[in-house]
C-alpha cells in the first residue's frame, strides 16, 4: 500500500491530468475516482496513509459529515491537501478550512493548480486532456469507457489505470488486452445505461442488482416502447457471471414466421432450397449467456410452442437435422411493451410459456413518472454525442412540461433535433414537437394544456374530428354556434 492516496474528481480531462502530474510528484501513490457525496463517507473510514491529496473533488458536499472527518484525518496525524480552480464555497466553516492545506489557482484549472502547487511543467500532459488533438480524443474515450465501467460494474480500477497511462505518456499500443476490451465494450453498450437519482430507477438498479447473479433465473422486462428494456437486459447479463459469454439480442417480430424456425434452431446444409451450408440458431449462439428476446408478445402463436419446447428440454435438432441434437445452456431474458396477461386470457399467448418466461418480472417506467431524471439523461446524451454538457433551468423545465409517449428514445431525439438545427428556445422546440407528432399520440393519451383558452381549443379540435369536420354537427353537439367553433379552429 502506498503512503499517498489521490483523490481525484472523473469524467474531465483536466482531471486526469492533474492526477497524473501528481502522480509524476508523488513517484508512488494510490488512486481513486471521487465525487462530493461520496467524499466525505470515505474521508471516515479512510486509512493507513500519511497523506491524502484532493483534486479539484468540490468540498460542498455534508459539510458537518466533512469536517468531522477531517478532524479525525488531523487529530491521526493524516495531511490532507486540496487543490482546485476554485475557491472554498462561501459558506464553508473554519472546521474544514483549518483542517487542511489548500492552494486555489487563478486559472480554475485544477490541473494548473497542481503544476503550480509541485513546481510542474504543465505542458508535458496537456495534450491528453484535450480532445482536440489525436492522443486527446483516445484518452478521452478511455476515461468515459471507465466511467460508465464504474457506473454499471462497480469497476472502480479502471479509472486509475487510465491516469497511470496519461503519468507514463503511454501511447494505445502500450494499453492491456482487458482494457481494449473494456474501450469495445463502452463502444457496443455505452448508450445502454440507466441514468438518473430518481427513487424509481433506482429501484429498478437494485432489481438488476439482486437479479443479475441468478444466472438461470429467466426474467421478463415490461415498459413501453422507448423505456430502455434491452438495457435493464444488457446490465443483467453483463452483471452476471455469464458477462463473459455471448450476449444475443432478437426482435421477434424482425422475422417472418416461416423463418423463426430456421432463425431460432439454425439448418444443416441442405435442409431447404438455399441452405447451401451449416448455420447456427441464436440459442447456440447464445450458448453460454444470455439471450434476448424483445417483443416477445409479436411471437406467433406456433412459435411459441417451438420455443416452449427447448426452454423445457435444453436441446433441440436444427432444421433438417437427423439425429445429432443440440444441448445448450442459455439464460433468456424477454421483454414487451403488450399486456402478456391480457393476450393469455384472449388466447394469443399461451399460458404454459408465460410461466417459464415471467419467473421474475421487472418493470421499466416510462419517462413521464421520473422527469426529474430528465436533465441527467439529457447531460448523459449530449456528452456522449459531443454536443455540450447542462442545459439551463429554462431548457429542462420545458422538456419536463412534456410527457414524452416514446419515452427516453423520443427525448435523445428531440435533444438531437435542437443540436443540428441550432435551437436554444426549447419552449418552442416542444410546441412545434406537439403539433408535429399530436397525430401519432392516440386521443386518450393527448395531455391536456394547463391554458384554458388551448385546452378549449383542443377539445373543439378533437369534436370536430368525431364529426368529420362537419362544423354545423359539432356546434350542435357542444352547444355552441359555428363562429364559435371556427374561432377556436383558427
Amino acid at each position: 500500500m502506498a503512503t499517498t492516496l489521490i483523490l481525484t474528481g472523473r469524467k474531465y480531462g483536466d482531471y486526469a491530468v492533474a492526477a497524473a502530474l501528481a502522480l509524476r510528484h508523488f513517484k508512488s501513490a494510490d488512486i481513486l475516482g471521487m465525487s462530493r457525496r461520496r467524499l466525505p463517507e470515505y474521508l471516515e473510514e479512510v486509512s493507513g496513509y500519511e497523506e491524502i491529496v484532493i483534486l479539484g473533488v468540490s468540498l460542498a458536499g455534508d459539510a458537518e459529515r466533512l469536517g468531522k472527518a477531517l478532524a479525525k484525518l488531523r487529530k491521526a496525524k493524516i495531511k490532507v491537501t486540496w487543490l482546485s480552480g476554485f475557491d472554498f464555497p462561501k459558506w464553508i466553516g473554519n472546521d474544514i478550512r483549518s483542517n487542511l492545506e489548500s492552494y486555489i489557482s487563478p486559472s480554475e484549472s485544477i490541473s494548473v493548480a497542481v503544476a503550480e502547487y509541485y513546481k510542474l511543467k504543465h505542458g508535458d500532459y496537456a495534450d491528453y486532456g484535450d480532445e482536440s488533438k489525436p492522443v486527446g480524443k483516445a484518452y478521452m474515450e478511455f476515461m468515459r469507457a471507465a466511467e460508465y465501467c464504474y457506473r454499471n460494474y462497480q469497476d472502480e480500477q479502471a479509472y486509475p489505470r487510465v491516469i497511470r497511462h496519461i503519468e507514463a505518456k503511454d501511447a494505445e499500443d502500450r494499453w492491456s488486452e482487458s482494457e481494449r476490451l473494456m474501450i469495445e465494450h463502452y463502444r457496443r453498450y455505452g448508450h445502454r445505461e440507466l441514468v438518473g437519482k430518481s427513487e424509481a430507477i433506482q429501484k429498478l438498479q437494485e432489481s438488476i442488482n439482486l437479479i443479475a447473479p441468478h444466472e438461470h433465473t429467466r426474467v421478463l422486462i415490461l415498459g413501453e416502447s422507448g423505456t430502455g428494456k434491452e438495457t435493464v437486459a444488457t446490465l443483467i447479463h453483463f452483471k452476471s457471471p455469464r458477462k463473459d459469454e455471448p450476449f444475443i439480442a432478437f426482435n421477434c417480430s424482425s422475422v417472418t414466421p416461416n423463418l423463426l424456425e430456421s432463425r431460432f434452431l439454425g439448418h444443416e446444409k441442405g435442409a431447404f432450397t438455399g441452405a447451401n451450408e451449416v448455420k447456427r440458431g441464436i440459442f447456440e449462439e447464445a450458448n453460454g449467456g444470455t439471450l434476448f428476446l424483445d417483443e416477445i408478445g409479436e411471437l406467433p402463436l406456433e412459435a411459441q410452442g417451438l420455443l416452449l419446447r427447448v426452454l423445457e428440454e435444453g436441446r433441440f435438432q436444427r432444421l433438417g437435422g437427423n439425429a445429432r441434437e443440440v444441448e445448450i445452456d442459455v439464460r433468456v431474458i424477454a421483454a414487451t411493451n403488450r399486456d402478456l396477461a391480457e393476450m393469455v386470457r384472449d388466447g394469443k399467448f399461451r399460458r404454459d410459456l408465460y410461466h417459464r418466461l415471467c419467473v421474475v418480472q421487472l418493470r421499466v417506467p416510462p419517462l413521464r413518472e421520473h422527469k426529474e431524471d430528465i436533465p441527467f439523461i439529457a447531460l448523459s446524451f449530449r456528452e456522449r454525442n459531443h454536443m455540450g454538457g447542462w442545459l439551463s433551468p429554462a431548457q429542462v423545465e420545458a422538456l419536463q412540461s412534456y410527457d414524452f409517449p416514446g419515452n427516453v428514445r423520443e427525448l435523445n431525439n428531440l435533444l438531437e433535433r435542437a443540436y443540428v438545427l441550432n435551437i436554444d428556445d426549447y419552449s418552442q422546440l416542444i410546441k412545434e414537437h406537439r403539433e408535429l407528432n399530436a397525430a401519432l399520440v392516440p386521443q386518450d393519451m393527448v395531455e391536456v394544456p394547463d391554458d384554458l383558452e388551448e385546452a378549449i381549443r383542443l377539445h373543439v379540435k378533437r369534436i370536430c374530428e368525431k364529426y368529420s369536420h362537419n362544423i354545423t354537427k359539432a356546434a350542435e353537439a357542444m352547444g355552441v354556434s359555428r363562429n364559435t367553433v371556427r374561432k377556436y379552429l383558427e
